[in-house]
């Protein structure tokens, strides 16, 4: 069974984030899905399967932690959408532009190829809820919180704004305090320090209750840092930068109840998985 990793929202080997891809013909038990996703032990692994032609989505796609199942993944379906486009999966040929539609738990998803090989994903936007700064957080962060909102169900992460982009960059949180604060983890945030640079905020994203400590770029939370800082800064289309060792871009643009990200993706190994 072939297995891929792709490096997601990057131009670049070894910088994104890495998600493992299996295109298969119909979901294994549970029990697999869990085993494999362990096995390749990234922040996740994506498992989509062909859909029957003429309905509202072309695959089934599902994403696993190394511990979990989870709703909402942006990096790991622009990894598959990337493996759909460059592979001759959907043509037979070779590479095809065009949009991929995802049947997901969160909803239905799409993933449109462009000419300069950038691939646009169509998430649900997250919606934000002010929040009293919960007791605690700003000490297991280990910086005073400026602002808190709650994201909502599909992420179920909290939204952290903090001073500026150095406190973004320079935060080594208590991870283990961290995880009662909330679902999934914390995004934390900071407007860009020089908007000159290319990018218009920063982020960092914290997930241990998941099994992930920090997350390398997390396409997911976007769709919470977007409209947040659409809101805040008047421009519907904006660039953000997560700030993890590996660092990785997400163009953004809030179109209302839908939020589009736009990254780059490479393939980094290709492989053949026995169990």
């Amino acid at each position: 069974m072939r297995i891929r990793i792709v490096d997601a929202f990057t131009d670049h080997p070894f910088t994104g984030n890495p998600a493992g891809v299996l295109l298969l013909g119909s979901f294994p038990d549970d029990s697999w899905l869990r085993h494999v996703a362990a096995e390749v032990n990234l922040s996740e692994t994506a498992f989509a399967h062909p859909l029957p032609a003429g309905g509202e989505a072309d695959w089934a796609l599902r994403w696993f932690t190394p511990v979990t199942e989870v709703d909402m993944c942006g990096h790991a379906t622009l990894a598959t959408a990337h493996v759909l486009h460059t592979t001759g999966v959907l043509s037979g040929t070779g590479a095809v532009p065009g949009t991929v539609r995802f049947a997901a738990r969160c909803g239905l998803l799409s993933a449109t190829a462009r000419e300069d090989g950038a691939i646009t994903l169509d998430f649900p936007t997250s919606p934000l809820t002010p929040e009293v700064v919960p007791d605690g957080l700003a000490e297991a962060l280990g910086a005073p919180v400026v602002s808190v909102r709650d994201t909502g169900p599909h992420l179920g992460d909290l939204l952290v704004e903090v001073a500026d982009e150095q406190t973004v960059r320079s935060l080594s949180p208590d991870l283990a305090a961290l995880v009662s604060h909330s679902e999934r983890g914390i995004i934390t945030t900071a407007a860009a320090e020089d908007p000159t640079r290319g990018y218009d905020y920063v982020s960092r994203c914290f997930f241990p209750g998941v099994g992930i400590d920090e997350d390398p770029v997390t396409g997911s939370a976007h769709t919470a840092l977007a409209p947040f800082w659409s809101a805040r800064l008047g421009r519907n289309d904006l660039t953000g930068l997560q700030a993890s060792a590996r660092s990785g871009l997400v163009r953004t643009s809030v179109r209302g109840d839908r939020t589009l990200l736009t990254g780059g993706a490479v393939t980094v190994i290709d492989g053949e998985l026995l169990a």
